[in-house]
């Protein structure tokens, strides 16, 4: 690192958990985040102040007026503008050392294969249940950390899947492609505003340990927080061997 570097993320350094060999790892690790709204906004703001060197946003929507409630990477100015290149520019103002690549379309298998095969480390930004099995599914198969965020009215939840780990579940473990989900959606479920701030900046906190090796990453815990009164649940979550995605890891 440079004299501007030593500077810019002092306070990392003074962290035992973290130190220089730890930022330096942050410096040149690569993010994919997927998803640039209410949960990708704080998450990628996050990973570029910490000095990620390398972050790819992938989403394919524009900006509109609606999402100014609570996507803290756009702002009025922004509506009609893609998203990912929104949060390019405010990564740009915030952190310039960080590299940018913005994908500006659907995030599908092929899409997946090739960019997560790349990555250090993916957040799940989305929601929905078909994108979300496409992400689990291409980390599978490349061996890469997920962290998995989601939220709708006061409700928020967040865990990490890592196939590195033989005895951790993948989200498939929890979630099987075949069983009947209903799809909430803010559009029409409606959803506090500070939730996708404090579930997505986790999603950036969560990275940033897998990359840094500071702590201990949230495998196959599940954290479920309830807005309401600011409550969290933890939940264990285990392997299915019969699972049709990750099965194979084991063996």
């Amino acid at each position: 690192m440079n004299d501007d570097q030593l500077l810019r993320y002092s306070r990392h350094l003074l962290l035992n958990e973290i130190g220089v060999e730890g930022q330096e790892r942050i410096t040149q690790s690569h993010a994919l985040v997927i998803g640039a709204g209410g949960l990708g906004s704080p998450a990628i703001l996050y990973l570029a102040t910490a000095g990620v060197g390398h972050i790819t946003i992938v989403d394919n929507d524009t900006v509109d007026v609606t999402n100014l409630q609570r996507q803290i990477a756009h702002t009025t100015a922004d509506v009609g503008a893609y998203k990912a290149q929104s949060a390019q520019q405010k990564i740009a103002a915030l952190n310039p050392d960080v590299q940018v690549s913005t994908v500006l379309q659907r995030a599908d298998a092929a899409l997946l294969d090739s960019l997560v095969a790349q990555a250090t480390v993916v957040l799940d930004c989305t929601d929905n249940f078909a994108t979300r099995h496409a992400i689990n599914a291409a980390c599978v198969k490349h061996q890469k950390p997920l962290v998995s965020g989601a939220a709708i009215r006061f409700d928020g939840q967040i865990t990490v899947y890592d196939p590195r780990d033989k005895t951790a579940p993948c989200y498939a473990c929890i979630f099987p492609p075949d069983a009947e989900m209903t799809e909430a959606r803010c559009a029409t479920m409606g959803v506090f505003a500070p939730l996708v701030g404090i579930i997505g900046a986790m999603q950036a906190a969560e990275a940033l340990k897998l990359i840094s090796g500071a702590g201990k990453p949230l495998t196959g815990r599940l954290l479920m927080l309830d807005g309401r009164d600011m409550s969290w649940n933890e939940v264990r979550l285990k392997r299915d061997a019969g699972c049709k995605v990750c099965r194979h890891i084991a063996s």
